[in-house]
């Protein structure tokens, strides 16, 4: 083991930061399905991916923006969330089976991407990729600085929408204690369909993100479930910025995990700091 110099160090700590970028944007609405609508919802990680094959699409044979496609996505996975959500509740789905049905969503969604995308390995050619900001020899690659500012934004824009508001704060009070809040007037089922909608939004957003960065297969949809978990869990559930946070450290400490070690040993890492704190925390969720 031989340590890293200083730049290739540095290097390694901005990749890990961009890396947790993504998983903070793909674990905010997991969190929040999770923390406020008690549903464990897998599809999530497959609407991402299928945001970002149509965002791959989109751009590559159709001329659109890369950032542009967001304009065509965000509507529709909005109506998608509400209407899963309706369908699970309609039929009174407990979250243990929230987690059982959306698997199963998932695994329809990752065959429809190999049966019109096959599963070829497939790479979004934008004119971000071209720009690299160089600072003391650390290169800052746009794609992933839009990553981050997107990812930091849109979680304080949701945690200002939660505390500062008056639909904020009522989605809180229905997912502290429903009863309650529905014998104060609050709409519980209005306010959970227009969060399901939130969050399927938020899975498109990511899928523009992942697409803008990464090479882009239908089976790499479950190699992303079990980091974004360890970060959802890590950061707490319902907590914006939570997902971000943690999904940073994960990044750092796999970044520089590979830096230090080897490649192999980068997956261990977020697992083991989950195992930690629920060990030391067990009621941290």
């Amino acid at each position: 083991m031989t340590f890293p110099s200083f730049t290739l160090l540095a290097q390694s700590i901005l990749a890990g930061i961009f890396t947790g970028a993504v998983y903070g944007l793909l674990g905010l609405g997991l969190s929040l399905s999770w923390g406020m609508l008690r549903q464990i919802n897998l599809a999530h990680f497959a609407l991402a991916f299928l945001g970002a094959y149509l965002t791959y699409q989109f751009a590559t044979y159709g001329g659109l923006d890369p950032l542009l496609t967001l304009l065509v996505i965000v509507p529709p996975f909005f109506l998608a969330g509400i209407a899963v959500h309706w369908v699970l509740t309609r039929f009174q789905v407990t979250p243990l089976n929230s987690l059982l049905v959306t698997f199963g969503l998932t695994i329809i969604i990752e065959a429809v991407l190999q049966w019109i995308w096959t599963a070829d390995y497939r790479r979004l050619e934008s004119s971000y990729a071209e720009h690299k900001f160089q600072i003391q020899g650390v290169y800052l690659p746009l794609p992933e600085l839009i990553t981050l500012g997107l990812s930091g934004g849109i979680a304080l824009a949701i945690w200002l929408a939660l505390t500062r508001t008056d639909l904020g704060k009522a989605i809180r009070a229905a997912a502290h204690d429903g009863p309650i809040a529905a014998a104060f007037g609050i709409n519980q089922r209005a306010l959970a369909l227009v969060l399901s909608g939130v969050n399927a939004a938020l899975a498109g957003i990511a899928g523009v993100c992942i697409a803008l960065s990464y090479t882009l297969a239908p089976s790499q949809i479950y190699s992303w479930i079990g980091v974004v978990f360890a970060c959802v869990m890590l950061g707490g559930l319902g907590r914006p910025f939570g997902p971000l946070l943690a999904g940073c450290i994960i990044g750092i400490s796999e970044a520089i995990t590979m830096a230090v070690t080897a490649p192999s040993w980068a997956p261990l890492v977020s697992f083991s700091l989950l195992i930690i704190v629920l060990l030391l925390r067990p009621g941290r969720v």
